[in-house]
């Protein structure tokens, strides 16, 4: 096999060259969006948990609507990196393309044994989710980037992706309602246009929300932008620039997606269960800002004094390293608990937050512990995959 140097003439130039360094502060942010994602996601008592811990619900934004976007994010990250990591061991394109389609495939039977389990009820079985959304974007992402790495081109699809979805959301008509803005408000709960196709897909019992689902098709479009903008930052991240230099550029989009998405929300509100374009940008954003806080935390440090985690870090740095696995465990934790008959009418996920509400009397604190306590068994879980130094890679 012939190694191609930098310099060779050839049509991958960001996808060759010596293996890449692995950056601790993607472990870090990964790990610590992971351990908000169980923390939020299993509240003790989801209707006076404290606002921060849950979803805006509707238009507007909640620190609980950043997470599944920055995960999303810092796939189209990690995208970048594996590639290049798998080409520099001698893969070919073709077989990355098949890795790629297997990978996409695992992760979206993955989702549907998470949203099924324990029962797998085919008639209520949900085909959307958070995992199904990971796979449908990580495969066209992934394929687009193994197909034209260039910058240039995934800039145009943000920019497209984005637009397109305004575009269809704002100005096509919503069969039986009319058109936004007109006949009915924009972003109206049930009479949107992604809701509506949701609705000719699949019957309510396969709906998150029986009307609507969350992670629907036609906000698809706008998701594959959030991917595609960790994408972008992976290449950013594979320059030859200066760490200090890229932290700063980081830091500067962040800035501007924020300022760009809460200027566009006037017009086209920021919205997550609706991944509107205005909360692309907005989350997209934070993510960036995060990232650059990460970097300078935690890799920059090493570059001064040869210092890497922390050990305040590495906590977070272990659930970054089996993120899938840690996510995949806390789900079907809390569906096995919530299963499990203890009383007439209580379950032992219910029996259990009781248990704590008789200690701590206030319901919302209550309920935080009982996350803190649920995201801590989630962590001796990987925890032991980290000392056994198992890596769960699908």
């Amino acid at each position: 096999m012939t190694t191609m140097s930098a310099r060779s003439e050839t049509p991958w130039p960001s996808l060759t060259g010596a293996r890449p360094a692995r950056l601790l502060s993607l472990d870090f942010l990964r790990g610590l969006t992971i351990a908000f994602m169980i923390l939020v996601n299993n509240n003790g008592d989801e209707v006076h948990a404290y606002w921060p811990l849950k979803h805006a619900a509707w238009n507007g934004f909640t620190p609980t609507d950043l997470v599944f976007p920055t995960f999303l994010f810092l796939v189209g990250i990690s995208t970048v990196f594996s590639t290049a990591s798998r080409l520099a061991q001698g893969a070919s394109r073709q077989s990355l393309l098949m890795h790629v389609a297997r990978r996409a495939v695992i992760l979206y039977l993955l989702g549907l044994v998470v949203n099924s389990f324990p029962f797998f009820n085919l008639h209520t079985m949900r085909f959307y989710g958070v995992l199904p959304r990971i796979a449908i974007c990580y495969l066209v992402v992934a394929s687009l980037y193994l197909v034209s790495p260039g910058w240039r081109s995934k800039v145009a699809l943000v920019v497209g992706a984005l637009a397109t979805y305004w575009v269809l959301m704002r100005f096509v008509p919503v069969p039986g309602y009319g058109v936004p803005t007109h006949q009915i408000p924009l972003l109206d709960r049930d009479a949107n246009l992604t809701a509506w196709l949701d609705r000719q897909i699949f019957s309510a019992s396969h709906l998150y929300e029986h009307t609507r689902d969350p992670e629907g098709l036609l906000s698809t479009i706008p998701a594959l932008g959030t991917a595609l903008l960790g994408l972008l930052t992976g290449i950013w991240l594979r320059t030859q620039r200066a760490l200090s230099e890229k932290i700063t550029g980081i830091a500067v989009a962040g800035l501007s997606g924020v300022l760009l998405g809460g200027v566009w929300n006037a017009w086209f509100p920021i919205n997550k269960k609706l991944w509107t374009s205005s909360f692309v940008l907005f989350a997209g954003g934070l993510s960036l800002l995060l990232l650059a806080l990460s970097l300078f935390l935690v890799d920059y440090p090493e570059k001064r004094s040869g210092k890497g985690q922390a050990g305040w870090l590495k906590p977070f740095f272990i659930f970054g390293t089996n993120a899938i696995a840690a996510y995949v465990f806390s789900e079907l934790l809390a569906a096995a608990i919530s299963s499990i008959p203890v009383h007439p009418g209580v379950n032992l996920q219910q029996a259990i937050f009781h248990a704590i509400q008789g200690i701590i009397p206030n319901v919302a604190f209550a309920s935080l512990i009982y996350s803190v306590g649920f995201v801590a068994v989630c962590w001796l879980f990987v925890a032991v995959l980290y000392r056994r130094k198992i890596f769960i890679k699908i």
